[in-house]
């Protein structure tokens, strides 16, 4: 037992100097603890704080009123109290100074505001515009709470701030938003604290859970009952057992070595390192569960997470609570009812209830400088006090604020084998405003996937997702593109590559919903079309090479059709063997293959095989094949079609052909102008403004009245060539005036005169034209087809009618627009206030 005893006294001194040891190493680690895993801008990190302004603060900011003095006092008192019935436990974050140097409970510190806009209602939006906006600061000592807390507007300004700021803010917002959220002082992870996320999965790249389906099995009576199984089942299932085992093992072996090599270094701080972060209670605004919100990431946690190791207390604009409950295991066993006095000592009763924090009889006693009388005093003074209105100045957040969202206009957070980089929205040319890499190995050296988001282009495009394995390009359109594309998946914008196109099917014409081409073939997938046409396939063959395609004009530099496949869906208001399943026209076999849809009771479809005449070129003339139709009738003996029938089938295919032809090379113009379409969009991309952006708004008003205002400078600038010559400078005589008014009449007729040329010039060529045309005509009339004189009676009639224009323009510019424009000229220039003083009498 001795020995016993002497082994525990060592161990607890053990863990006393390893305490130690950690308490006097704190400096040092804080210098470690700086270098977080997320990318803080330098200016963040020596930003001073005892630099800013103080000078245009509110009186609130800088002075304390009697009611605020006096929660101070109370606050004092409360922390004597706490600190004898708790001596063993660290001080309470209660009144810290601000900006301006003034001691300010923590609980006025939090300013309710809910905010205009719809993003910022719910939790999500205000924790992810508070994690975004603001950059992170980490606390000068990782173990002690900060000695100052400043107010939400001045963080909002300079847009940084340490966990406690974060969750200030963060409670202000979902407190005007009408939840019940808490501001919280605790122990947390080093990776919370110090926001590093190298060792989390990116919440981009987390599959959600997929609930298993119970299929229902429908049981029937006749249904065929498979063969008997005639191997031992003992064997088959040892050996499933063994196998099971043996990838079970394997499967171990490898999740402990992916642990050992990510397994985070031991943290001596454990336990010891303050955070601050939102408690969310139940019961307001449809919250289901408590929760807690890191204000470092704005993500929701389980109040059971193991990365919060304890809580010292929590506050709102209302009151203050202690937490009394054990924390040796973290948070997960806390109770959160605020209300129970066993678990939560409140600063504020709110109840007839005494405080529980305050002195019983027994201590009494002991505090001979103080009687029951006054403690009594104290006691109603409690219970009767209310919290201060919060000192801090309405928040406000600009529209602008709201859209930039990232300190400097980017954040980039490093995760587990991934970079995810972030970009205010118009701040990137090319619009980026997210981007995702994916890396195969935790040093995050090689590149594994690229994934990039946009905003605001006018080509819609929406994502891109680039794999660097095999250089595979997938961009993702939303709805509004010019040719309705959905997704395009390429390895080069260049033709005749690998190309698959998605489009919106319900805005095409032709129900188009998937497009897949290469140099060789060419597939559409066809959704809802009233034909029930479902898929289209083209195959070519390699340029240069001869096919047989009769009746064809092929160009040049296209490839030659060889196969054009079509299948359907099933027409019920057709018999099954009348309605075509797949209808293939081999171009170079002069052939047409029909297979109808399967009968109910039949195993074989039905097909028929059309043969086209071939051109004999010797004897220049059509021969036909020993048989033009081949057929087989499934299920029944053959029908004898006949012959007259069977021409007009091969016809209607003829012309359908042909029209497929012309409906293939339709497909590839639309590819090239597609892909020509996109690379023109990425080479000059062109981003759209909201129309409801109020500052773009007016800064396009204002480049509006700058150019207006220009252009009308420029007009009565019409004398400044003639005042130039003159050497003009603010006076000039009479005669100089005459001078400049006769120079400038002189050059205004000039040009009434040139556009009177420039008028009689175009009248002439198209006289000129005509006779011309005539002559050419009468020359060739006899060789003329009905079609070309017809042709040529309509030029004569628009001709005429040119001239005809042309001429009534010329004449009532002659006589009535150059002499009005001339004397209303001549006007202003004795109404120009240069002028006017000599040519008011002239």
């Amino acid at each position: 037992g001795g020995r016993m005893e002497v082994l525990e006294e060592k161990e607890e001194e053990q863990r006393e100097e390893e305490e130690l040891k950690g308490l006097e190493a704190s400096a040092e680690l804080q210098d470690v603890d700086t270098k977080v895993s997320v990318c803080i801008p330098s200016d963040v990190l020596d930003f001073d704080w005892s630099s800013i302004d103080t000078s245009h603060f509110p009186s609130s900011y800088k002075t304390n009123s009697l009611k605020e003095k006096k929660i101070l006092q109370m606050a004092d008192h409360f922390l004597k109290q706490y600190t004898h019935l708790y001596p063993e436990r660290n001080p309470l974050f209660l009144h810290p100074v601000n900006e301006c140097g003034v001691e300010k409970f923590v609980s006025t510190t939090v300013r309710p505001t809910l905010v205009p806009y719809v993003e910022l209602y719910n939790w999500d939006g205000c924790a992810s515009f508070v994690s975004n906006y603001l950059a992170m600061e980490p606390l000068k000592s990782p173990i002690t709470p900060p000695s100052s807390l400043y107010s939400p507007t001045t963080i909002l300004k300079y847009q940084r701030g340490n966990c406690f700021d974060f969750s200030v803010l963060l409670c202000s917002l979902l407190i005007g938003a009408g939840y019940d959220a808490y501001c919280v002082h605790g122990y947390a992870t080093r990776e919370m604290c110090t926001l590093d996320e190298t060792l989390e999965l990116c919440p981009l790249l987390r599959k959600p859970q997929e609930v298993p389906k119970e299929e229902m099995k429908k049981s029937s009576k006749y249904t065929v009952k498979p063969p008997p199984d005639l191997q031992y089942q003992l064997e088959l299932r040892q050996e499933a057992q063994k196998k099971a085992e043996t990838e079970a093992v394997l499967k171990s072996k490898e999740t402990e070595e992916i642990m050992e090599v990510e397994k985070p270094d031991r943290d001596p701080l454990h336990g010891l390192r303050v955070h601050a972060w939102v408690l969310v209670l139940s019961g307001k605004r449809d919250v289901a569960k408590t929760f807690f919100i890191n204000p470092f990431t704005g993500r929701s946690h389980s109040t059971t997470d193991e990365h919060f190791l304890g809580i010292e207390s929590v506050w709102n604009h209302r009151n203050y609570w202690v937490n009394k409950q054990d924390c040796w295991n973290g948070c997960k066993d806390l109770t959160f009812d605020l209300g129970d006095a066993v678990c939560w000592e409140i600063m504020l009763s709110e109840s007839n209830e005494p405080l529980h924090l305050l002195p019983d009889t027994e201590e009494e006693e002991d505090l001979s400088d103080r009687g029951i009388d006054d403690l009594v005093e104290e006691k109603k003074l409690y219970r009767s006090f209310d919290m201060p209105l919060s000192w801090v100045a309405l928040i406000q957040i600009s529209p602008r604020e709201l859209e930039t969202r990232y300190f400097q206009g980017r954040k980039v957070i490093l995760y587990k084998k991934a970079k995810l980089e972030k970009w205010s929205p118009n701040l990137n040319g090319n619009g980026l405003v997210k981007r995702l890499t994916i890396y195969a190995d935790l040093d995050r050296t090689e590149v594994v996937e690229v994934r990039e988001w946009f905003k605001n282009r006018e080509d819609m495009l929406d994502m891109r997702q680039v794999n660097k394995q095999t250089q595979l390009t997938t961009d993702y359109f939303s709805p509004g593109h010019l040719f309705h594309l959905k997704a395009h998946t390429y390895t080069s914008l260049e033709p005749e590559t690998e190309h698959t196109m998605e489009f919106y099917n319900k805005a095409r014409a032709d129900d188009l919903q998937k497009r897949v081409e290469n140099a060789a073939e060419i597939i559409e997938y066809f959704v809802g079309r009233d034909d029930f046409l479902h898929t289209w396939h083209t195959e070519f063959g390699k340029r240069g090479e001869e096919t047989r395609l009769a009746g064809s004009r092929a160009d040049i530099n296209s490839r030659p059709i060889v196969q054009i496949k079509e299948c359907f869906h099933r027409n019920l208001e057709k018999p099954a063997d009348e309605d075509v399943a797949e209808r293939i026209f081999l171009i170079a076999e002069q052939k047409v293959h029909l297979k109808y849809h399967l009968k109910d009771e039949c195993f074989t479809a039905s097909t028929k095989d059309l043969f086209k005449a071939v051109r004999d070129r010797k004897a220049k003339s059509m021969t036909t094949t020993p048989k033009m139709c081949i057929s087989y009738q499934a299920g029944s003996s053959e029908k004898e079609e006949k012959l007259l029938h069977e021409y007009k089938l091969l016809q209607k295919l003829i012309t359908e052909e042909k029209w497929l032809k012309r409906k293939v090379r339709q497909s590839e113009a639309e590819v090239l102008n597609i892909l020509k379409m996109r690379k023109n969009e990425e080479m000059a991309v062109q981003l759209s403004v909201s129309n409801y952006d109020t500052e773009a708004d007016e800064e396009r008003r204002q480049e509006h009245e700058a150019t207006k205002s220009t252009k009308e400078e420029q007009d009565l600038d019409y004398l400044a060539p003639f005042l130039i010559q003159l050497g003009y400078k603010g006076k000039m005589t009479k005669e100089q005036a005459l001078h400049v008014r006769d120079e400038c009449l002189a050059a205004y007729k000039h040009r009434l005169l040139n556009k009177v040329k420039i008028i009689q010039s175009r009248y002439e060529k198209a006289v000129e034209e005509l006779r011309e045309k005539e002559q050419w005509f009468q020359k060739n009339q006899s060789r003329l087809s009905a079609e070309e004189e017809e042709d040529f009676l309509a030029y004569c009639s628009e001709a005429m009618f040119r001239i005809r224009i042309t001429v009534q323009r010329l004449n009532r510019y002659n006589k009535q627009m150059a002499p009005q424009k001339y004397l209303a000229f001549q006007e202003k220039l004795h109404m120009d206030p240069r002028l006017a003083e000599h040519l008011g009498h002239v």
